[in-house]
Formats: C-alpha cells, structure tokens, sequence
C-alpha cells in the first residue's frame, strides 16, 4: 500500500468512526491540503505535528469532529494557524463563505497557497490581529486559540445576531467559564471523540444572550 494510500484509509476509517459523509471529491482534497501542510512544514515550521498519520488525526479528523455543529452561510477562523478548522471545513462542507485570520505571515502565505491549489471557491485569507477584523459571520471557530474571555473579548464583535461560536478544546475548561463576557452565553458542551487523538476533546457552544 502507498503511504498515501494508508493515509486515506486512515482518513476514510476517522470518518466512519465520526459518523461522517463529506462531498465525493472532499478524501483527495484534504489528502491535498495534508500533503501540501506537509511540504511547507519541512521549510517553514508551521505545525509542532510531523508524521503524516498524526496529521491526519490531530489536524484532519480533530477539525472534522465539529461539522456536525458548523451553521449558517459564512464562517471565521480564528487564530487558524496553518488552516485548522478553517480549511478542512470549507474542504468538508463547500458553498459556506470561510474567511481564515491568523496574525502570522508565513501561516497567511501558506494559507493563500493552498487556497489557490485546492481552488477552494469563497474562501479568503487575512493577516489581521482579530480585533482589527471587520464584517459579521454566522459562525465563528477557534482552536485551541486563547481563553474564552480572550478569544470573546477580541472577536465577539463578528459574531452575527443569532450566530455560533464554537470554541475548540482539549480538557472542559470549567475554569474558564466564569470569564465569558457579558452578553454571551454558553449553550452546549459537546465531547468530541477523535478517532486517534488520546486526551479529551470538547467544543463548546457559545451564542449572543
């Protein structure tokens, strides 16, 4: 079996497990986006995660984990690193408008570059601390991005009347809880079981009160 073979069986048996069905073109894409994460890694140092197969579970099937919860016509990432959940998202579910943010140049050319490889349609790339960022989204992702004050207290203001936050986590950050803003609310905490990702998983439901 080819290495990239073994790396969509990999993929293909997360997704099961995730209880998944993406569009007919959406395995080879996200093999794509891997394999190009993979080659800029080498130079520019964007993900702490190196081996292939880990990449599919910490990166790929991590950022799968929450299409069951992604809403609405437009969506922001922030604080997105090399395109995690962002990328995979729009790979996953298409037709949504993604605008990717991240405050680090080389990760914004990386992004940009696999925007125009993956000719990923509506998706757009800016460097931008979060709190310079303009517009309104019907659902906002961050992972593993800063607490949920910070994270609120910076991009609160993009959140779309009636809009989702989803706040990406590793252990349930109950200590972060009586941080939350004015004005927001938690509304859900869902456990996420990743398919070759040891460690706990939780992403939370935030929304306007």
């Amino acid at each position: 079996m080819s290495a990239r073979a073994a790396l969509q069986a990999q993929l293909e048996s997360g997704m099961t497990a995730l209880g998944l069905q993406l569009p007919a073109d959406a395995i080879e894409r996200l093999l794509d986006y891997q394999a190009l994460l993979q080659r800029w890694n080498a130079t520019y140092n964007l993900t702490a995660v190196r081996d292939p197969g880990d990449m599919i579970a910490k990166h790929l099937l991590d950022s799968l984990a929450i299409v069951p919860y992604v809403r609405g016509t437009s969506l922001a990432d922030l604080g997105t690193g090399p395109g995690l959940p962002g990328i995979v998202l729009a790979i996953a579910a298409p037709g949504r408008e993604v605008l990717l943010v991240d405050s680090n140049g080389k990760k914004v050319r990386f992004l940009r570059e696999a925007i125009r490889s993956l000719k990923l349609e509506g998706v757009r790339a800016v460097q931008s601390r979060v709190e310079a960022v303009e517009g309104q989204f019907d659902c906002i992702t961050a992972r593993a991005f800063a607490s949920l004050e910070d994270m609120l207290g910076w991009g609160g203001h993009l959140l779309a009347p009636g809009g989702l936050w989803l706040a990406m986590k590793g252990k349930r950050p109950d200590d972060e809880l009586p941080g939350i803003p004015p004005g927001f609310t938690l509304r859900a905490t869902h456990v996420l079981q990743v398919p070759g990702v040891e460690g706990e998983r939780h992403v939370l439901e935030l929304a306007h009160r």
